[in-house]
């Protein structure tokens, strides 16, 4: 990939161990024809170049970069399925809903991640297909 300056794209930073967190990235990947999203482990290198060292601990949630402001939790899922067009603009009405609430939900379903959905042992491994969209 040429060098791109990351503080003006769309990073969505996962737990790279978290098999939930994963089948998110799988699912946006999936949906983003217009490639506007990269994604990055929050134990990799990317994250460290742009998120704070506190930031980087929060592995109990994606945390979503999008020119220079960062958001989270709940914010951050429905600002990245909002940005894939189409139907999932439809998303956005749920920033209506106070984030506090939002993220009670958010917060029960992170907590429990790893013993509903399991956790790998290393970061995942992207497919030829995907390597465009992952950083390290």
């Amino acid at each position: 990939m040429e060098k791109v300056d990351l503080k003006m794209r769309n990073v969505v930073f996962f737990d790279g161990v978290c098999h939930l967190c994963n089948g998110f990235v799988d699912a946006v990947i999936s949906r983003d024809k217009s490639h506007v999203f990269l994604f990055a482990p929050l134990q990799g290198t990317t994250a460290a170049q742009l998120l704070s060292s506190e930031d980087r601990t929060k592995l109990d949630t994606v945390i979503y970069f999008e020119a220079g402001k960062t958001y989270y939790r709940s914010a951050a899922i429905l600002k990245v399925l909002s940005r894939l067009g189409g139907g999932y603009k439809l998303f956005a009405a749920a920033t209506l809903i106070p984030a506090p609430i939002r993220d009670v939900f958010y917060n029960f379903v992170a907590k429990n991640r790893y013993s509903w959905f399991g956790k790998r042992d290393l970061c995942r491994l992207p497919t030829p297909e995907e390597r465009s969209y992952l950083l390290p």
